[in-house]
């Protein structure tokens, strides 16, 4: 199974990093008081906003961007009024990077968010010192008390989590862990499909006082209207925009009907 995959690959990078080394970034990250960025505010705004991705390869698809300049599509993002970046980081199967995050964050002036697998704190404090302004949160490969905890530990640090759930059930965990941001994945992480219809389907279980965003398979502009039509406050969309020629231009095709 994919997913298993991905979650092993990433529990194996956390455990090759010494304890000592973890603990250390987790209390780096507690004593930074440089802020960042709000993501929520950014959702706060009124319409639908637009969050690009910056990524190299998928699992499914395989590489994406053989020429990838992640500088100049953050860049190229932000010049076409792109709300916020999300940057792969997961290095085996994505060919991302941290470091492309923090080289991101330090010269857009939108939000970023670290988008990868994420199982130990010290992933969360890595993200805060590169300096993301939120971080993603699986539901499907936490345990109730890990999501709990590093919901926590991603307030704390004031670092927004994107929690994505992929069921009802899964809404019902993101918002007792204390989630205020709630990801709807159209994307089934168990064989990679798409099915758009899952994040409207699932719309209506998220508590009101939530902001949604809805994750994968947008790909026009009667998506984005639909999207928008449903009180979704923000879209992520990765792949459609990094295999645009034109980025801007795919940017403003996405948002034709649209505010955000």
């Amino acid at each position: 199974m994919i997913l298993d995959q991905l979650v092993q690959a990433s529990q194996q990078r956390v455990q090759k990093v010494p304890v000592r080394e973890r603990v250390k970034r987790i209390q780096q990250a507690r004593k930074m008081t440089t802020p960042v960025l709000s993501f929520e505010a950014m959702l706060a705004q009124p319409g639908l906003q637009l969050i690009g991705e910056v990524k190299r390869a998928s699992p499914s698809k395989g590489l994406i961007a053989a020429e990838f300049d992640y500088l100049q599509i953050a860049q190229d993002y932000v010049a076409a009024g792109i709300d916020a970046i999300s940057v792969l980081t997961e290095p085996r199967y994505f060919k991302g990077q941290l470091s492309y995050l923090q080289a991101i964050a330090q010269t857009v002036s939108v939000p970023t968010l670290r988008k990868d697998f994420i199982v130990a704190a010290s992933q969360i404090a890595s993200a805060r010192i590169a300096g993301a302004s939120a971080v993603l949160l699986i539901v499907a490969i936490l345990t109730p008390v890990q999501l709990q905890a590093f919901i926590t530990l991603a307030h704390e640090l004031n670092l927004s989590a994107l929690v994505e759930v992929h069921t009802t059930a899964e809404i019902k965990q993101a918002v007792a862990a204390g989630a205020r941001i709630i990801g709807i994945n159209n994307r089934n992480l168990k064989d990679f499909s798409v099915n758009f219809a899952t994040s409207c389907q699932l719309r209506q279980a998220v508590p009101a006082e939530c902001y949604v965003v809805a994750e994968s398979g947008i790909q026009t502009a009667t998506q984005a209207q639909q999207l928008a039509a449903a009180g979704f406050d923000a879209m992520l969309v990765g792949e459609p925009l990094m295999r645009a020629p034109d980025k801007g231009q795919a940017v403003m095709q996405l948002r034709a009907g649209v505010r955000g």
